[in-house]
């Protein structure tokens, strides 16, 4: 009969389908501890394995169990290493959840497993275990072993002070049929597309396009950089990382952050899901960038705006002061819907950047400025192209670029940068509110009634976007500098 340690090692049935379900399943199991992998902290001179514990029926403690080495140490890198050690221990996972014990004799279970399968009891042959796998040639983990012959089944018996799990190593083989142990490994389109389909459940059609531009780009890439790169399982470390410093060199750091950023993301799902063993993008550091932000405007430029907008695009312009006074962002602005404005209480209802419906006061500033809303259907957004409730058959991204597009033509009248937009009249007016506020109060009060204006949710929060705007500025210290130079 053979040990836990070799029916992992030499088992070729496809574990992929046990995965999802045993990992679920081990909080209910009592017996045994979860298997782990021990990687050495990544030293390929040393020893990596699987190991695990088991409910000792003696002493009804758990108790450690003989480590499952298999053939890993003949794999020479991180990522074979680990992938062949997964393997082992999603077998494991199985074996476990199915009953196997290694405190006694598991013949009569494996035979209830397996009812086809005769088992004969017979001296042990280390040629049999050499058809089944030879230990001195590692199979790569997407070898897929093939087995044509039909063979008589047979037991390998291997007595040893350890406790053991005595299901028998069989070979069986049938006649005239190919039996396939793996599943088929997807192709790189194949995978992430499946991704995209999972990170479509979870998230926005509007993000859900920003995934999407990044995943064709790089199956494009791949394509036509790594022709021979077919399936998911080719793509490692050093092909993502390739194509992010393609990326790098012919747009920015900033891009090549927010395409390994994306592409990880997806790539993480396909690991959930045990499609890939490791995702490789997340292996890659982050790339430091420069802070690129929007710039506060001046009052005068400020007032300047407003005053040409109220004669050319009032609309935009009541878009702009939802920013300013209600210290929206541009997106939330894109969101509200009549519906979302009651004038009764003076409030309106936004879905925030983290998805969370918020509710926020409107000013009596900004009330003024509306118009008369009570005959407008509830469901039509509060700001189109043309009118004030209206509808607007768009995606929320063609919506946020209307605005964004029409501001542009007002940055090229008063000559701004690309430092300025939208979202810096945000930045602007919490400015200008707190250095109010701070005039007649400390700055924590200022900062403390200024967190309940603007939604930031902790005071460090606040003071943190507070020194990103320079908002907060010192009082002149000539004086200081004077009484220094005087001594």
């Amino acid at each position: 009969m053979s040990t836990l340690n070799e029916i992992l090692t030499f088992e070729h049935e496809s574990e992929h389908n046990f995965a999802h379900d045993l990992e679920h399943n081990l909080a209910h199991k009592t017996n045994f501890s979860t298997p782990k992998i021990y990687d050495a902290k990544g030293d390929l001179k040393k020893r990596w394995y699987v190991y695990f514990s088991y409910r000792n029926p003696e002493t009804g403690k758990l108790q450690r169990m003989k480590n499952i080495y298999g053939t890993a140490h003949l794999y020479k890198t991180k990522e074979d290493r680990l992938a062949v050690l997964s393997k082992y221990r999603i077998r494991l996972l199985k074996l476990l959840r199915q009953g196997y014990n290694p405190f006694a004799d598991n013949t009569a279970l494996f035979q209830s497993k397996n009812p086809g399968v005769k088992v004969l009891n017979a001296p042990a042959q280390p040629k049999l275990v050499e058809e089944i796998q030879p230990v001195a040639q590692p199979i790569l983990p997407e070898t897929t072993p093939k087995l044509e012959k039909e063979e008589k089944i047979e037991v390998i018996p291997q007595p040893t002070a350890e406790p053991k799990v005595t299901v028998p190593v069989v070979h069986v083989e049938a006649p005239n049929e190919t039996i396939e142990k793996e599943e088929k490994v997807m192709t790189v389109k194949e995978a992430l597309n499946f991704g995209m389909e999972l990170k479509g459940k979870i998230v926005k059609p509007a993000t859900l396009q920003g995934y999407s531009y990044s995943v064709n780009i790089f199956i494009n890439w791949i394509e036509e950089n790594r022709p021979k790169i077919k399936t998911i399982d080719q793509v490692n470390k050093k092909v993502a990382m390739d194509f992010l410093n393609h990326i790098l060199l012919t747009s920015s750091s900033r891009n090549r952050n927010n395409y390994r950023l994306n592409l990880s993301s997806i790539m993480q799902l396909l690991e959930d899901n045990d499609i890939i063993v490791s995702n490789p993008m997340k292996k890659i550091p982050v790339m430091k960038t420069k802070p690129n932000r929007n710039k506060t405007y001046t009052k005068e430029k400020q007032e300047a705006i407003f005053e040409y907008l109220e004669k050319y695009d009032p609309i935009l312009l009541l878009y702009i002061k939802f920013v300013s006074y209600n210290f929206l962002r541009p997106i939330e602005v894109n969101r509200l819907k009549i519906k979302d404005i009651n004038l009764k209480s003076k409030t309106l209802q936004f879905e925030a950047k983290n998805k969370v419906f918020k509710t926020k006061l409107i000013p009596e500033i900004l009330i003024a400025d509306l118009p008369d809303l009570s005959n407008m259907d509830p469901e039509h957004y509060l700001f189109t192209p043309d009118a004030i409730g209206a509808e607007w058959d768009a995606s929320e991204t063609n919506r946020r670029d209307n605005f964004s597009k029409r501001f542009k033509a007002v940055k090229r009248h008063f000559g701004l940068d690309s430092n300025y937009g939208l979202y810096s009249f945000r930045h602007t007016f919490i400015t200008q509110l707190y250095r109010a506020l701070v005039k007649d109060s400390t700055p924590f009060a200022a900062k403390s009634a200024l967190m309940e204006i603007t939604g930031h949710t902790t005071m460090d929060a606040l003071e943190k976007y507070l020194r990103d705007i320079d908002a907060s500025l010192p009082n002149d210290y000539s004086h200081l500098l004077q009484k220094a130079n005087d001594q």
